[in-house]
């Protein structure tokens, strides 16, 4: 078929200009023609993307807003008791921060403590308590990049349930396990949810209850690590079970996947199949070879108190942190290879606390 990509230059030549785009304008190109459209709805279109070199990562986090004023020579920061979560996008490679349109039906920020995972070229939220009631939400909303919107997806079934492990396969499927139900107990429960279906399936249950554990989709399988028993009243475990999805069963439970017991909350996986996982602990940042964990560095003084880890791409690392309590919140990338720190420029109005993200290649 003649797409017509670009009046007077061959179709080939046209792709290459396309492929070329900001992620930021590809929701544009919808509007502009039919032969657009239909292209960048291709597979083929991203493919080419990806091995020219062109695809992009992007960082999406829900990140507290904060309005600072200047008083004297120091900075204050407006935030209230509860402050407003909003969806907050930034790109590595540029230095450029962006905000998302708001979910559909929550002008008044994000559901405290949702979930956020990266899927293809979606981006999805689940869960969390509303900002206004405090009611544990079960929605779900699914955003496209490409189109630059938000739909909302098939609600979680089962029971409210809140702090629950998420971790998505970067292809079409979320997996969720674990957190607690409304009377407080926790879960041994677990589902998946297929995005582009919009469906929801019952994976079978975890051999432990975990509530405020981790998800990890690392070496082709969903991990489910840390987190306590309803009768630990906050006292996290050390270990960890994995979900493998060729065989829908659960593996045996890892008893000290940690090496010690500890909150679990940011541990990360390298976006390769075959990389390690790491976590930031007691100051410095561990890498976990052979069943054990390993100091390969020191954290920043300005991130000791850190907030959110990325999952690792490409080598690298981003942590975003504080150097103590109520201060702004700055942002250093980790260089995987030589254990180097880069800081990263975080406008005033991006400096607020993040409660969760994901890494996305788009």
């Amino acid at each position: 078929m003649d797409l017509h990509l670009l009046p007077g230059l061959p179709n080939d030549m046209g792709l290459e200009c396309l492929i070329r785009l900001p992620y930021r304008n590809l929701s544009a190109v919808n509007s502009v023609c039919p032969g657009w459209k239909l292209q960048i709805q291709l597979p083929e279109f991203w493919r080419q993307r990806k091995a020219a070199g062109f695809a992009r990562r992007v960082i999406a986090m829900a990140q507290a807003r904060v309005e600072p004023t200047r008083e004297s020579a120091s900075i204050k920061y407006t935030n209230t008791a509860t402050p407003l979560y909003r969806m907050t996008v930034f790109e590595p490679e540029t230095g450029d921060w962006a905000q998302l349109p708001p979910l559909p039906g929550f002008t008044n920020g994000l559901p405290m403590f949702c979930r956020v995972v990266g899927v293809g070229l979606n981006l999805v939220v689940m869960g969390g308590w509303n900002p206004v009631t405090w009611e544990v939400s079960k929605a779900v909303f699914v955003y496209n990049f490409v189109y630059a919107t938000w739909r909302r997806g098939t609600d979680m079934p089962g029971c409210r349930r809140s702090f629950f492990a998420c971790a998505s396969d970067q292809n079409r499927t979320v997996f969720v396990a674990g957190g607690h139900d409304e009377e407080k107990n926790a879960l041994r429960s677990a589902m998946a949810y297929d995005v582009a279906g919009d469906r929801w399936v019952p994976l079978p249950d975890m051999a432990m209850e975990r509530d405020e554990c981790k998800g990890s989709f690392h070496r082709r399988m969903f991990h489910v690590i840390g987190g306590y028993e309803t009768k630990m009243q906050g006292r996290f475990g050390a270990s960890a079970e994995a979900f493998d999805v060729s065989t829908w069963q659960w593996d045996v439970v890892q008893e000290d996947f940690l090496d010690t017991a500890t909150c679990p909350r940011t541990c990360v996986d390298h976006d390769d199949i075959n990389g390690y996982l790491y976590m930031c602990r007691d100051n410095n940042v561990v890498k976990q070879t052979n069943s054990s964990w390993q100091v390969v560095t020191q954290l920043p003084a300005d991130v000791s108190n850190v907030a959110y880890v990325t999952t690792a791409w490409q080598g690298k690392m981003m942590v975003i942190g504080s150097s103590k309590f109520s201060e702004p919140h700055k942002a250093f990338i980790l260089d995987l290879n030589t254990y180097t720190w880069t800081n990263v420029n975080m406008p005033e109005n991006f400096s607020g606390h993040v409660q969760s993200g994901c890494c996305l290649e788009i």
